[in-house]
């Protein structure tokens, strides 16, 4: 059976039980079980490759001591299992350290829970993602291209849409940050892990050696808040043959900026912070006074400058308001432009993100070390006969040829201009400069793009309370099992 139909049939068999409720607990339902079958795969290779090698769980957690067996645990016992032994152990797992496999699986269960409430049918599925050998490359490589796709199909779950940046966006952003072997990257708000998969896959292409992919595997840095992504991010980068992937469960904002230093630094950061999320006082004193504010994507701004090495690049997807915003965003962008050469930003059209968001989005880019003296724009178009992005005509990697041809010889033309700082500077660090040889669009006052911009928010923020309610039905419910 293909991969793809041993998943289908595993929904099927999960839309049977009366305790998953929904897309958001069938997700976390199979994510967590094919975390343990991966996990089990990968150990039984390291058995294999490491003399004495010593399994970061308790002989009776192991996935081939209690879900390998077709004939094995079902029903009550097997339910029993789950909820009383295996969920707790695995929740509290003793003597772990940072950095260790043992650590991975309890941050990966400390917010998971298991819905089902039939024993049986558990044990279906079980069996048939037992017929999945995450050691053979054929099976691997089948369930990467469907990973990919469960992935990308976030999109169209609304809300969680949030945790994915579409596949050719986060090519383009790591080819053009162009990470080297020896440089640390940075996601610090992960997702899905699809900035990191791809920094990997851009290192793997200079690694040489088995000496350079380990080393390649400690230089991946991730940090993500919320409980779902981080367990898809995880589970993302074992598949991409990161034994222990470093992604920390935590809120990159929840440390004082004043408590960062040299070792924290990074070579390279690429990243699409939430935009449209509100923090609450606690997060906004972690800043200086004169850059606190509510805003996600403003406190991630002014992470990431922190956080960035002399010489390090930066690329990061930003909304529209971010470039035309006043006061707190005015004072970021200066500080953006006097510490680092903003040498680029991509403005992307509508429809990248959608439908998870109708926000019109930008890519920028910028080095650490030397002030802005002129920012290169470029209006990335829709393809030929195309007007808009969908689910089934999504942005491609190919179309990001027009950008990569011209990123090492700039000239002016139709789809690219350039401004100077004197010229920032003269419109009050207003970033949203029309494109001058575009005849197409007719250019909104300012009062109709922040009410637009207000508006697109708004609908974000009603979106994320949304899911808030869902999420914390879905919780209770789990704390009841």
């Amino acid at each position: 059976m293909s991969i793809s139909n041993i998943i289908k049939s595993i929904q099927d068999i999960m839309r049977q039980d009366v305790g998953v409720d929904g897309d958001a607990q069938r997700i976390a339902q199979l994510v967590w079980m094919i975390f343990l079958k991966i996990f089990a795969d990968k150990e039984a290779e390291l058995e294999l490759l490491e003399d004495n090698y010593q399994s970061a769980l308790p002989e009776n957690l192991r996935w081939e001591n209690w879900a390998s067996d077709a004939e094995g645990m079902t029903g009550d016992e097997l339910l029993d299992f789950v909820n009383n032994t295996l969920f707790p152990a695995l929740k509290e797992l003793p003597d772990v350290e940072e950095g260790t496999r043992g650590h991975i699986i309890r941050e990966v269960f400390r917010d998971s829970y298991n819905y089902m409430k039939s024993g049986t049918l558990m044990r279906q599925i079980i069996n048939k993602i037992n017929e999945i050998d995450f050691n053979s490359s054929d099976d691997r490589h089948l369930f990467n291209d469907f990973y990919e796709s469960f992935l990308k199909d976030l999109q169209s779950a609304g809300n969680a849409g949030e945790f994915y940046t579409p596949r050719a966006v986060t090519q383009f952003m790591v080819d053009m940050t162009n990470p080297q072997l020896g440089e640390k990257v940075l996601d610090p708000a992960t997702g899905t892990g699809g900035f990191l998969k791809s920094s990997i896959e851009h290192l793997m292409k200079q690694a040489n050696t088995p000496e350079d992919r380990k080393a390649i595997q400690k230089s991946i840095y991730g940090i993500e808040k919320k409980q779902l992504p981080h367990v898809l991010a995880v589970t993302n980068l074992i598949l991409h043959d990161v034994d222990i992937p470093n992604i920390r469960h935590d809120n990159s904002l929840s440390r004082p900026i004043r408590d960062y230093g040299s070792k924290d630094k990074m070579d390279v950061i690429v990243t699409n912070p939430p935009f449209g999320g509100i923090e609450e006082e606690g997060i906004q004193a972690n800043f200086p006074a004169s850059f606190r504010t509510k805003e996600t994507a403003d406190l991630f701004m002014v992470l990431i400058l922190t956080l960035l090495k002399e010489n390090g690049r930066g690329a990061v997807v930003l909304p529209d308001g971010f470039l035309f915003g006043e006061g707190v965003k005015t004072r970021i962008k200066e500080k953006l432009l006097e510490e680092c050469n903003l040498h680029t930003i991509v403005r992307l059209p509508n429809g990248v993100f959608a439908p998870y968001t109708g926000i019109r989005t930008n890519l920028l880019f910028f080095t650490k070390g030397e002030p802005t003296k002129e920012i290169w724009f470029f209006e990335h178009p829709y393809p030929s006969g195309q007007k808009s992005y969908s689910k089934t005509k999504p942005i491609l990697i190919e179309e990001f040829e027009l950008e990569k041809t011209w990123w090492n010889n700039r000239e002016e033309n139709e789809y690219a201009w350039k401004v100077t700082i004197e010229e920032i500077k003269g419109k009050g660090y207003n970033l949203d400069i029309k494109n001058p040889h575009s005849e197409d669009e007719e250019l909104l006052n300012p009062e109709e793009v922040l009410k637009q911009y207000l508006q697109s928010v708004e609908e974000v923020k009603q979106a994320k309370q949304k899911l808030v309610n869902e999420l914390s039905s879905v919780l209770k419910e789990g704390s009841k099992v």
